[in-house]
This record gives structure tokens, sequence and C-alpha cells, in this order.
């Protein structure tokens, strides 16, 4: 069902809008110039949703209030992982490292490295050789049943995989989560 906004629901929409960007701004304490960006993302979901609308069964601020607060929620949870990778504000990688001395990150990161390495990239071929080596290692130490699996879950999904009959996709689900813990004790962590 289509639906098009009289001007008073619009001024419904963007009030909610407002309301629900400025209080995320506040409660995530995001420079004041993000505003506008989350304001647009969220009027831009609303209206995207606003076919979904039906008039009996409840008002257009109701409608609207929870859409943006979903659509708020999402916002705040990729805010949280960003910070988690990156920290609560960026620096950069030529601002010092202490106040009275003039060493920087790029100072301390090997030529060789690079960037990446410093988030945890391999950067040079012995160690992707390295990787390569324990990753046999650890596979071969696995029954051929699990092998099977880790093969077969390169190209296919679980869901595609208990399909095909090869059990239940609770039953896969396990059988991963035991693979990793069995992975993880020998020394090969989760990419």
């Amino acid at each position: 069902m289509s639906f098009s906004p009289s001007p008073e629901q619009l001024h419904t929409l963007l009030h909610e809008a407002d309301a629900a960007a400025r209080s995320l701004v506040r409660r995530m304490r995001l420079p004041r110039h993000d505003l506008e960006d989350i304001r647009q993302d969220l009027i831009t979901d609303a209206f995207a949703r606003l076919a979904a609308f039906d008039p009996a069964r409840g008002s257009i601020g109701a409608f609207v209030a929870t859409v943006m607060a979903h659509r708020a929620t999402r916002i705040m949870r990729r805010v949280i992982a960003e910070r988690r990778m990156f920290g609560f504000e960026p620096t950069s990688i030529d601002a010092p490292i202490n106040d009275g001395e003039s060493d920087t990150l790029a100072d301390t990161i090997a030529n060789d490295g690079g960037l990446g390495a410093v988030w945890g990239q391999a950067g040079e071929g012995a160690s992707t050789s390295a990787i390569r080596l324990d990753v046999e290692r650890c596979l071969g130490a696995l029954d051929r049943r699990d092998g099977v699996l880790c093969a077969a879950l390169t190209t296919k999904s679980v869901d595609e995989l208990a399909a095909e009959g090869h059990g239940s996709r609770a039953g896969l689900y396990r059988r991963i989560q035991t693979l990793r813990g069995t992975l993880l004790a020998r020394g090969l962590a989760a990419a």
C-alpha cells in the first residue's frame, strides 16, 4: 500500500527525526556536526518504510518513532563497533605518542610491516607462509569428518549443508562451535 504523508504528518516525521538524532548525538557523545547526517539517515530510513504504515493500526507518530528508534539502535551499534576498533577518538599516525617527546606512532612501526601490521594484518610473505603452515597443522589434527565440514564451509552455508543432509542446522552450529574451540586450543584463532 502506497502512503504519502500530509503536511502535518510530514512535520511529525521531521520532529521525530530531530528528537531521535539529538538524543543519539547526546547519548553517544558524538560531535555536533554529525547531527545533520544522523537526522538525514533517520529520515531516509523512515521514508523508505512509509509504505508499510497502516493508519488503522496507529498514528504516524508512533510508527515513525518506532522506525527511528530501530534505526538509531543500528547507528549506535555501528558507532560502538568503530570505537572498539579505533578508540573513542581516532588519532593521527603523525600525532606525538607522549606530550614531551617527538616520537610519533609512525616512528614505532617497522618499515616492512606498515600500518596494516599495527592492525594485525600480515605484511610479509614469510608470515603468510607461517600462517598457512599453522592452518594446515591444525586442520591435519582434526578427525576426517570435521575436516570435511571445514572444507565444505568454504563454499557453502550451514543452511545449504543442512539441506544436503549433512545434519541439522543446530547440530552443524554445535560442531562449528566445538571446532572453533579445538582450533583455538591448538593456537589457531578465528580470523
